[in-house]
């Protein structure tokens, strides 16, 4: 199988880059990875060198750069975005750009390629906060920020795809991803950094935010069954099944790096913040999926490997630095 697989320089694009080039030894893996501010080659150094993967430096949003990436391929997984809530509330331009016209380049890259399979990443967070119970596939999508209304429009645009061209996608809608290489923006190893660092951890409004959280080793193999065994034209969640109040993660995340709880600070929440995220997951459970990884050995593991990686921290929050000046300025 050739494989094209957009922003497998990132945290998810890179985890599933390497758990494919494990589990399938007659695959060939282009990557393609425009290598910005939370994308690096870093990610991929320890299969770099395999002869099955070949690496294109590039943005999806030139037409000629994605159609040339796509040439050739049987399938391509689409999971270059602009992922963080918080810079689409300070400009949503990089989100509208990439998520939405970004993937209307790959999706018309994919038709010129004629590829047998399109399987789009999207987020649990297009369906809005869950008051109720949780979100199933055919709910309605209201996404309540910029990052999650661009990756709706992107979702829309996916099944149109499907219904007015016959081409094959497969949407997945994961919750809150964690694991080994994930920028230091997000909450686990954005804590970790502050915290092996002493400094207080801004924690939004009372903390009690409900997430579900999924290990990016269980969503890779649930993203690379939905590649292979997926129905075109159909959209599945993948959950880890387990919802937490980000308060929970934070004093696991504390615990294991021996820091105290009094380094929490409580600051304003921000813009829109959902309160809960939660899905249901039983019709990709009909697959023969479920999350192996434990919620609290996973968190604790990751924020080892962080703590055992704090070159790799640095490097990448350097990159990332005006962001974090602005965001966290006075938080």
């Amino acid at each position: 199988m050739r494989l094209l697989v957009t922003g497998g320089a990132g945290f998810i694009g890179s985890n599933f880059v390497r758990h494919v080039l494990a589990e399938r030894r007659d695959v060939h893996v282009r990557v393609l990875d425009k290598l910005t501010y939370a994308g690096s080659r870093d990610n991929l150094a320890d299969v770099l060198d395999d002869a099955r993967l070949e690496f294109v430096e590039g943005d999806i949003c030139d037409q000629a750069t994605v159609e040339s990436a796509a040439d050739g391929a049987d399938a391509i997984v689409h999971l270059a975005a602009e992922s963080h809530v918080d810079r689409s509330i300070i400009s949503a331009e990089a989100a509208v750009q990439t998520n939405f016209v970004g993937s209307f380049r790959v999706f018309e890259a994919a038709r010129a390629a004629g590829v047998q399979r399109l399987l789009h990443v999207s987020t649990d967070e297009v369906y809005g906060a869950c008051l109720g119970e949780p979100f199933v596939e055919t709910d309605p999508l209201e996404p309540r920020n910029p990052y999650s209304a661009t990756k709706a429009g992107a979702d829309h645009l996916a099944h149109s795809y499907f219904v007015t061209h016959g081409l094959p996608v497969v949407i997945a809608r994961p919750s809150n991803n964690y694991g080994p290489w994930q920028y230091p923006e997000k909450l686990i190893p954005f804590f970790v950094w502050r915290a092996l660092r002493d400094e207080h951890l801004p924690v939004y409004g009372d903390g009690m935010q409900v997430r579900d959280w999924l290990h990016v080793e269980d969503h890779c193999r649930a993203l690379l069954l939905l590649l292979e065994r997926g129905a075109p034209g159909e959209a599945y969640n993948i959950h880890g099944g387990d919802e937490r109040p980000n308060l929970a993660t934070i004093r696991i995340i504390l615990d294991e790096l021996g820091k105290p709880e009094g380094l929490i600070r409580h600051v304003e929440d921000r813009p829109g913040h959902d309160v809960r995220y939660a899905m249901d997951a039983s019709k990709l459970g009909a697959l023969g999926w479920e999350p192996r990884v434990e919620w609290e050995s996973g968190i604790r593991a990751t924020v080892r490997w962080f703590a055992e990686h704090r070159d790799w921290m640095e490097r990448a929050t350097a990159r990332g630095k005006a962001y974090f000046e602005e965001w966290y300025a006075g938080r």
